[in-house]
């Protein structure tokens, strides 16, 4: 019986090969499509079983992905595809993202910049430059507050574990309105406004899809305690640019720590704000590098592989994208 074939679209170093491998377990044989010649590209691509790519538009031809249409799962190694035109692959083809593959550096990376804001570190790091030493003007503490989560998935759950151990209680929200991980609060959607006014910390990790997009906007942020701390680890596009600067300006207590910006390099070729948030004292920025932690780039392939696995094996994948789920058309 010939094996059931996973191609990886993409180079893979040594590590990268282990780790495919192990993660694997024996389920299937693993074909690196770079490593072979020009002219088997096709045949090998129409005999996968499974796919794992990074990113289809780049690594494939347009004439290629035809050939992806008998394979039963093509697995994506980042957790993020919004910006992969998805619409260009076979309908027929089951797309999954890795679900929590980055979850716990991303977590670690909220909780920091939310401690940030809370501590004032940023802006008593300005004020010493310049002499100023504001020994007494308070900071705040996390524990005891409220952090609310849009989007408790898998970057949410990690969240909610670390802010848990601050000592704040937990909302949260997903489409189901219930967790299998401890919250004090869960809902849907439609509920985003109770939980907005509840949050001294709103922690933003849901997926862009056109649901999602300008979920915030002025209104949403209106309800908002006017001291809260914002953290945006998802997608700039889920809240409005230009409600948040106004806000920002308008209520200087309030913080917004944005990881997550709406002209970014990898998905739009450049980096660039149509507001001037960096001018902002109430503004702490990261340039989308919550999750590029080197030590946990085989954590995050291993759990994408082990998706691959579970196809393998006749098994229904997670993280499966449905037609709500898909931006780029």
């Amino acid at each position: 019986m010939t094996a059931k074939r996973l191609v990886v679209t993409y180079e893979l170093d040594d590590e990268g090969q282990k780790t495919v491998t192990a993660a694997l377990d024996g389920a299937g044989e693993v074909v690196v499509l770079t490593d072979q010649p020009p002219e088997t590209r096709a045949g090998i691509l129409a005999g996968a079983e499974v796919v794992l790519s990074r990113n289809t538009s780049k690594e494939l031809a347009d004439g290629e992905l035809i050939h992806l249409a008998n394979a039963s799962l093509l697995q994506f190694v980042s957790a993020g595809i919004d910006f992969i035109p998805l619409a260009n692959l076979p309908p027929s083809l089951p797309v999954a993202f890795n679900g929590g593959g980055y979850s716990e550096p991303m977590a670690e990376h909220g909780l920091t910049m939310a401690l940030a804001a809370a501590k004032r570190l940023m802006i008593e790091h300005e004020n010493l430059k310049r002499g100023t030493f504001n020994q007494f003007i308070p900071n705040r503490m996390l524990a005891g507050g409220i952090v609310g989560i849009l989007g408790f998935g898998g970057i949410g759950v990690a969240s909610a574990k670390l802010f848990r151990g601050l000592g704040m209680s937990v909302h949260a929200i997903n489409r189901r309105g219930a967790s299998d991980e401890p919250t004090d609060w869960i809902g849907k959607p439609a509920d985003l406004d109770r939980m907005l006014s509840a949050a001294d910390v709103l922690l933003v990790s849901l997926p862009l899809t056109r649901t999602t997009q300008e979920m915030i906007g002025a209104k949403e942020l209106s309800l908002m305690k006017p001291d809260a701390i914002l953290v945006n680890l998802a997608r700039g596009e889920i809240i409005n640019e230009a409600a948040l600067y106004d806000h920002l300006r308008t209520h200087p207590k309030f913080t917004a720590c944005i990881d997550a910006w709406w002209i970014e390099p990898v998905r739009h070729g450049e980096f660039r704000m149509d507001q001037p948030f960096l001018d902002l004292p109430n503004v702490i920025a990261s340039p989308h590098n919550s999750a590029s932690v080197k030590s946990w780039r085989p954590t995050a392939l291993s759990r994408a592989v082990e998706n691959c696995r579970r196809a393998l094996l006749g098994e229904k994948p997670l993280y499966l994208v449905g037609p709500d789920d898909r931006f780029m058309d």
